[in-house]
């Protein structure tokens, strides 16, 4: 089979290098030149993979008979346009690693808009704690494609899905699906609300009856769904075939199988049975949204059938997710916060919902649309000072500045700096963007380690 994989990052690499040992024949498109390395192109030609940089050729696609695309790619790509024009099954790496997969693998895969990398994580810990193989793969973690071929009966896959992973599947079937929160993101590439919504609710189409679809019935998307409502006027009402679990903060809404709190305590329940399974207060993790990162998990856990005690452990021990709601160090009576990986408004909320007042937020960067009106309230309430910085700062000064006492910074460094100057004891200095990184940083990571970064150089 000739196949082509649009995109040479992690997963498209990956999912080359897997079609290779399949013995297929592989070429990579790249649109963006500066991808283009002696490591990475010499890799490809030991592989045997053919190549292009800084271009999309659209010339001889009918050549191939299936495209891998990368997460990034969008839809409207005029490489992906023509491609569909020619009828040329467009799939992604997830899908790809799916269909060929060594053994017979049991998936766990955690979607949402917010709160999927925490869910997935602490999932992993889980599961290994309680003895079992596991492999964290997809958006967090490894590939897919890096595994598909090495795992035996004994894996579990806990595998984090990005709504653009999820717009290509076809045949990709988790026996346990997670879908935390739908929240408006990454409109630019799927269109509307309403298309993005599928792309989430993809994870379970393939579902059957033996197996788990974990919701949130706190959210109001959800909620929608489950009610049976379209997401538009007209529009089309999403369904599944999985047995469903609930999670949420209000247990009299668990009235089949759910998690939620109860007294003080995580409570599992089934038809059959209650049980207890921990103190809420021994959730080391920042925040009522980690609540429902930690519900979820021990649903999909008792599925697994982990024994209460190994994921009370677990969830006890969990060190939770780099740059996100991360303790850098505290400081002179002052905590400082790296939640970078708050990337949307919805991000930042959790995060400024997770503090008690006397917060000085760092909040900015990649120029956006955002509507940060959801969270006026929350500034109002808990924040003393705001810092922005990045494109984005203008906007955040002029809608806090009436509220909250607001500086303009050159940058991250400057508005660490300034944070720290500003913080007395018992405050919070949280940086939590509410943007993208791309302005000023390569992704969020590198955004929290130059935050880290300063922040550890302080005496």
């Amino acid at each position: 089979m000739k196949i082509l994989v649009i995109g040479s990052g992690k997963s498209g690499l990956s999912a080359a290098l897997l079609a290779i040992r399949k013995g297929h024949s592989v070429f990579m498109s790249e649109l963006n030149s500066s991808a283009e390395t002696p490591e990475l192109t010499q890799k490809l030609e030991k592989n045997g993979i053919g190549y292009e940089f800084g271009k999309n050729s659209l010339e001889d696609l009918d050549q191939y008979d299936l495209c891998i695309t990368s997460p990034g790619v969008p839809p409207n790509a005029p490489i992906i346009k023509e491609l569909e024009y020619l009828k040329i099954k467009i799939i992604s790496e997830i899908e790809f690693a799916y269909l060929n997969l060594a053994a017979k693998v049991k998936i766990i895969g955690i979607t949402g808009t917010n709160g999927k990398t925490t869910t997935a994580t602490l999932m992993a810990h889980i599961i290994a704690h309680s003895g079992r193989s596991v492999k964290l793969v997809g958006n967090v973690g490894l590939p897919m494609a890096e595994v598909a071929d090495s795992v035996t009966e004994d894996d579990i896959l806990v595998v984090e899905l990005s709504s653009y992973q999820l717009d290509r599947i076809d045949k990709f079937r988790p026996d346990v699906a997670v879908i935390m929160n739908i929240t408006e993101d990454h409109l630019s590439y799927h269109g509307s609300y309403e298309q993005y919504t599928k792309a989430k609710w993809k994870i379970t189409s393939n579902q059957i009856a033996d197996n788990l679809l974990v919701l949130n019935c706190d959210d109001e998307i959800l909620n929608s769904i489950l009610d049976k409502k379209p997401q538009v006027s007209g529009g089309e009402i999403l369904e599944t075939k999985a047995n469903i679990g609930f999670i949420s903060l209000d247990s009299s809404k668990i009235n089949t199988m759910g998690v939620s709190q109860e007294n003080g305590n995580i409570v599992y329940r089934s038809q059959q049975q209650k049980e207890e399974i921990m103190p809420t207060s021994n959730v080391p993790l920042y925040g009522e949204h980690n609540l429902y990162n930690t519900f979820a998990t021990v649903i999909a856990a008792k599925y697994l059938q982990i024994r209460n005690e190994d994921i009370r452990d677990a969830v006890a021990s969990f060190k939770g997710v780099q740059h996100r709601l991360e303790v850098v160090r505290d400081l002179h009576g002052v905590r400082f916060i790296n939640d970078s990986k708050a990337t949307n408004v919805n991000s930042s909320w959790y995060a400024l919902n997770s503090f008690d007042e006397n917060i000085v937020w760092i909040a900015g960067g990649l120029l956006s649309a955002n509507d940060y009106s959801v969270l006026s309230e929350l500034v109002e309430n808990k924040v003393k000072y705001l810092i922005c910085f990045g494109e984005e700062k203008n906007r955040l000064f002029d809608k806090f500045s009436g509220k909250v006492k607001c500086f303009l910074a050159n940058n991250l460094i400057e508005a660490t700096q300034e944070a720290a100057v500003a913080a007395k004891p018992g405050d919070t200095v949280l940086l939590s963007p509410a943007c993208k990184s791309f302005d000023e940083f390569v992704n969020f990571e590198h955004r929290g380690d130059v935050f880290k970064q300063v922040v550890n150089s302080f005496v």
